[in-house]
């Protein structure tokens, strides 16, 4: 008994059923520059400090490769840059750029703070006792007296152009006022 071709369809596996997967087609570009952005974040977490990179989820291999990237000069570096992009393109990057981002955000905020401590102690020279009741606002637990003296020693400083030594000292000030709040 042969088989006849209305037969033959009954083998053939029936695929409209069932959705075909599509083939998402990437360009060598493409490739390309998601290769060139993952050194660009190898590179990032090589600049970054040991303390910093501590706090970043990287595994065994990948530190050790970005260590080692930290103590090499010139050629070898670049090397160990594209040897890190190509390891973290087996890796999930997401938690490390979350993590990286949220260092980035922290120095942001660090720096604007230190803009903003600066502009108060440029106005307490600049306006002296006038500005002093808005310190005293922000920061109850400041020494009137102590920050008294050392606006007036900034001021003298200033008018002799003198270094700015006092002025240094009120801003260290200020700063040690702002962490303990």
């Amino acid at each position: 008994m042969t088989k006849q071709p209305e037969d033959w369809l009954d083998d053939v596996p029936d695929n409209q059923e069932e959705e075909d997967e599509e083939i998402i087609w990437v360009s060598k570009s493409e490739i390309k520059r998601d290769a060139e952005e993952l050194k660009r974040l190898g590179a990032e977490l090589v600049d970054l400090g040991k303390n910093s990179l501590d706090k970043i989820p990287l595994d065994e291999d990948l530190r050790a490769a970005i260590e080692l990237a930290q103590r090499i000069k010139k050629e070898g570096r670049r090397r160990q840059l594209q040897l890190i992009g190509k390891m973290l393109r087996a890796r999930d990057e997401d938690p490390i750029r979350q993590a990286l981002d949220k260092l980035k955000n922290r120095h942001n905020q660090q720096v604007a703070l230190f803009h903003k401590l600066e502009n108060l102690r440029d106005r307490l020279i600049e306006q002296g006792d006038d500005v002093m009741a808005e310190v005293i606002n922000l920061y109850p637990q400041a020494d009137r007296q102590q920050l008294r003296s050392m606006i007036r020693n900034a001021q003298k400083e200033k008018a002799g152009n003198k270094p700015p030594k006092s002025a240094r000292q009120i801003f260290q000030y200020l700063r040690e006022l702002a962490e303990a709040q």
